[in-house]
This record gives structure tokens, sequence and C-alpha cells, in this order.
């Protein structure tokens, strides 16, 4: 008999790339089903996607209980599952690194849980993405957009051409 698993279903949206964006994702435990989405004013598609997973893991209340995340962003899941990320943090030049807040705050959350991930093609019909995408969309069209303070501090402090 296999052990449960929480299962986290994540995108993420950039209208324009920087511009709007939001998140999607689907957390699933047994017959329990929680959706969270969230827009922002001006970010990046890779924050997004990067962002859903971390806003998943961060809702778990049970951090023993495994988790797999599954997702189309290639940048998210290559980075943990080709262990980047982890050579990443070792330079002395992470802080460099782009969306360097985010996978700080990611790794924070990966060491409190066992999490495995699952890359799956986007837009293909899987239902839950379908689901996770049409939540990331909406959120970004939405109104009252929450600052993403962490790339809007980089964009402000970027010397204009």
């Amino acid at each position: 008999m296999s052990s449960p698993t929480i299962h986290l279903y994540t995108d993420g949206s950039a209208r324009g790339n920087p511009g709007p964006g939001g998140y999607g994702a689907i957390l699933r435990y047994g017959p329990h089903e929680k959706e969270l989405t969230q827009g922002f004013r001006l970010t990046t598609n890779n924050r997004m996607e990067l962002l859903a997973v971390i806003v998943g893991l961060e809702a778990v209340t049970r951090p023993e209980i495994p988790v797999l995340v599954v997702s189309d962003s290639k940048y998210v899941v290559d980075a943990v599952v080709q262990r980047w990320v982890f050579n990443w943090e070792r330079k002395p030049d992470f802080a460099k690194k782009a969306n360097e807040d985010l996978w700080r705050r990611f790794l924070k959350v990966y060491r409190q849980r066992t999490v495995t991930f699952r890359w799956i093609k986007g837009h293909a019909g899987h239902a839950e993405n379908e689901r996770c995408d049409v939540l990331a969309v909406q959120s970004a069209l939405g109104k009252g957009l929450l600052p993403d303070e962490g790339y809007e501090r980089i964009v402000a402090a970027a010397p204009l051409l």
C-alpha cells in the first residue's frame, strides 16, 4: 500500500512578461481540495510559476505528508530536479541570480517537507493544469493587483538606458 501524498498542481502567468501576472495552485489530499490564486501588477511568468509552488507548499499544514508538485514550468522543475538551485545557493553570487528572493523562500519551505516534482506539458488537456492556468490568468487580469515587491525593487534599481 502506498503512503498518502498531497498533490500540488501549479501554473503562473504574466500578461506582457513583464506585466500584470498571477498564479494558480490546487492542493489535493484525498477528498480535500483547495485552490490558491493571487494577481500582481508587475511581474514575470517565471516568478509566478515559482510563486505558485511556494504558496502551495506554504499552505500545507501537515509537513510530514509527502508532496508531489505537478507543474508545466521547466524553469521550476528543472531547477530542482537537476539540482541547479542548490548549486546556485552555494555560490557567492546567488544574490545576483534572477528571482533570488523567491528561490530563497522556496528553499526554506522545500526543506521543511518531502517534495518531489513532475513536469507535464502545458495546455495539453491536463485538467488540473488547465484549471491552474485559468486561475493564474484571471488573477493577472483582475482588479486590486498586489505589488510584486521583489520584482518591483529590481526594476526600480535598474539603471535607465
